[in-house]
Formats: C-alpha cells, structure tokens, sequence
C-alpha cells in the first residue's frame, strides 16, 4: 500500500501506540470528574451552579494553559510538551490529598486547575503528533482513531465512579421514599460523613497520579521522531494573522466551543436528570457509562463511515441526530427522556476529532502548533455553559416543566452551531475539490 494512504506507518507505530495512550489518560480524568459534581453538590451542601465550577476549574485550565503549551512545544518538541503535561497532571491529581485533610471545596477546584494545566499539554501536544505521523490525506481518520481510545478512558473514569466512588458515599443514602437523608443529620454526624466521602473521592486521583508518573518513565525512556521545522523561529503576528483569515478554521474554533459545551453538559448533569426521576447516583452512573458505550462504538463506526462518506457531511449528519435527542430530553418527562439524553452521545462521537481535524486541514505546517493550541482552548466551553445550565436547574421548575429537562435546550443549541460549521465547511470545500 502507498504510504499516502495509509493510516499509519510501520516507522510509527510505537510512537502511534503510546501517545494514543495519553488518549485514554486524559478521558479518565473528564470523566470521573463529571459525577463528582453532583457528589460535591450532596456532601458540601451547595447548589447546583457552584458545584459546576468543578468544571469551571477543570476547563479553564485548558484556556488558561493552551497558549503556553503551544509556545512551548514550537520552542522545544512534542516529546518534552507530552512530559511536562504529565508532570502536570500528576501534581495536581496528588493535590487531592491536602484538599481533602482540608475539606476545602475551593482547594479541591485548585488541584483539578492545576491537573488540567497538564491536560492542556498533552491535548495541544498529542492532537497535532497524532496528526503529523503519516500523510496529511489520512490525518483526520488517524485522529478519529486515537481518539476512539478516549472513550476507553472515559469508560474507566465512569466504571470507578460508579463501582466505587458512588456506591461509598454515605451522604448519598436514602430513605424509603428515595430522599437523600445527609441534610437532616446534625453538624457532627455530617462532619464524619464528610470526612470519609471526601477521602473516598480522593483516592481514585491519587492512583491515576501514580500511572501517570509510570507513563512520564515510560516515554522519557522512549525515542520518539522529531517535528519537522522545530528549528524555525515562530513569528507569532504572522501566524494570528494566517489563522484569523483562514475562515474554515476561525470557524471551527468556535465550533469546538460549543461542541466542548454540548458534551460536558450532556455528561455532567445526567446524574443530576435521573435523580430528579428519583435515580440515586450509583445507579444514575450506569447510564453515564451506557452514553459513553454508545459513544465508543460509534467512535469505530464513524471512523470507518468515514471512508465512504465526506467527513463534513458526516459532521452534519451527525449533528442532526444529536439534536433530536437533545430535543427528545427536553420534551419528554420520564425515561424516554433520560434515554433519550443517553442516546446523544452516540452522535457527539465524531464531532471533536472532526472538527480539529477539518480547522487544521489547510493551516501552514508552521501554524499548527499555536492552531492546536486555539483549538485546545477552545475546550473552555465545557467552563463556561456548565454553570449556566446548573442556574437553570435550581430553579426546579419553568412553566411547570421540570428545570432539568429544559437545561438541555443548551446543548442542542450547541449541535445546531455544530451541524451548521459542518454544511459550511462541506459547501466551501466543494470547489477546492472540483479545482483539484
């Protein structure tokens, strides 16, 4: 087979294999980090909207860190940008144990800041090498392959959520009629509660602080290629000036935006959507992971309808169903609506990788860095809407329909910008095909 179309060459196997396990490392990390804010929500006795900025710490350490990542691995390599990412990640993932001595919320949003500072580095890093290892006429799908073992990731996160984080929380348990009984304890039977349950949600960042660590050993000791051009000086005026004229990609930032948006909200508040169903949150976890099955498996569906249909249509295809669904969570009360907020995820499958992929398509080799990087930031979605839709559902109820279930108005107004940018992009791509 021609190495121009092949998806990954022998040369790069190794290096394909390894990085595509920091795939899966950073999916564990979003997704036990999503139950734990209707946990924090339950044992420190706050509202939906504050326990969300668990998020707010958690994606705004993408925004705050990408920038530097960027400029940091242009200046030096991929392979030092991968090992201060998962230095990174590693000190904020041993944080959790002062923040749980302390019992401070706000330490506890601290130490994911910090974590996601190397998440950042190793998103800005890892998308643009999976990219670079092969053809530029295979990068899209290579992506959309590496990318599918972050589900596996995010399947771990959930399933030690769920078996184990959830099911021991104390201040989850309830009475007969399924009513969480932690609020009409006294202040030192919560004490002791609190005391244990915030140990509980330590313990799981703690250990994949420790295999991080073994990874950092793992690819220090690992050669791995070098990025082409490293040694050219990066004009920084220049290359903003590129991206912001180049429309595919300006647009595609702010598709991921919004993208980013649509799947924290789909995935942090369904706990919340099955409990207002009278679900406890052990149980509510299990749909998580069912979501995230979904998502999985139609990662590998994607990738390979990918091969037969053109990306951008597939985006907006994609893009359609996910808005069904959403809509089908709002109107429905009941299961059908929780089923239908779990069937999302099978449509949300394709569209990060896809929308990177398609922004970077036409970006100078010397731009992708810091495009990347805008790319990676633009991960501050998932920051910004989940506060937004944790207002809406303490309100409980609009116009007598339950307040969660309208929440998700939110994200289907995110798949409707999506399957837009993914039209757009197919419509202008059209004549640069019929050119070629």
């Amino acid at each position: 087979m021609d190495n121009k179309n092949k998806l990954i060459e022998r040369r790069y196997l190794l290096t394909f294999i390894l990085i595509t396990t920091l795939f899966a490392l950073w999916g564990f990390a979003n997704d036990i980090t999503n139950p734990m804010v209707a946990a924090f929500q339950t044992v420190m006795e706050i509202s939906a909207a504050k326990a969300s900025l668990i998020q707010f710490a958690f994606y705004g350490g993408y925004a705050t860190m990408a920038i530097p990542a960027a400029l940091f691995i242009r200046r030096y390599s991929y392979k030092r940008g991968i090992l201060l990412g998962l230095a990174l990640y590693a000190i904020g993932a041993f944080l959790f144990i002062p923040a749980a001595a302390y019992q401070q919320f706000s330490f506890f949003c601290v130490s994911l800041y910090i974590l996601t500072f190397g998440l950042a580095f190793l998103e800005t890093t890892a998308n643009p090498f999976i990219l670079s290892l092969g053809s530029k006429e295979t990068s899209t799908r290579r992506l959309n392959l590496a990318q599918a073992f972050n589900p596996m990731g995010s399947l771990s996160g959930m399933a030690v959520a769920s078996l184990i984080v959830l099911p021991q929380l104390w201040s989850d348990r309830r009475d007969a009629a399924g009513q969480i009984i932690f609020s009409t304890l006294s202040e030192a039977e919560k004490a002791n509660i609190r005391l244990h349950d915030l140990a509980v949600i330590r313990n799981p960042y703690v250990a994949i602080g420790i295999v991080v660590l073994c990874m950092f050993v793992i690819i220090a000791l690992t050669k791995m290629p070098q990025r082409q051009n490293a040694e050219k000086k990066l004009h920084v005026r220049h290359t903003l000036r590129r991206l912001w004229t180049n429309s595919i990609y300006r647009e595609g930032v702010v598709a991921q935006v919004f993208y980013v948006a649509a799947q924290i909200m789909v995935w942090t508040f369904i706990i919340q959507y099955a409990d207002n169903l009278g679900i406890n949150k052990a149980t509510a976890q299990m749909y998580n992971i069912v979501a995230m099955s979904l998502f999985l498996c139609s990662r590998f569906i994607s990738t390979f309808l990918m091969r037969y249909v053109n990306t951008r249509r597939l985006l907006s295809i994609f893009a359609i169903g996910a808005t069904i669904c959403s809509l089908g969570a709002v109107t429905f009360v009941g299961m059908a609506g929780l089923y239908s907020l779990v069937a999302i995820s099978f449509f949300m499958s394709l569209m990060f990788p896809t929308i990177y992929g398609i922004a970077l398509e036409n970006v100078d080799e010397d731009d992708t860095a810091l495009g990347a990087a805008f790319l990676v930031m633009a991960i501050v979605g998932g920051a910004l809407m989940p506060p937004l839709q944790g207002m809406i559902i303490d309100q409980g109820t609009i116009f007598g329909h339950p307040a969660v279930n309208v929440s998700y108005l939110l994200p289907c107004l995110c798949f409707v910008i999506v399957g837009l940018y993914g039209w757009h992009s197919a419509q202008k791509a059209a004549p640069l095909q019929q050119q070629a």
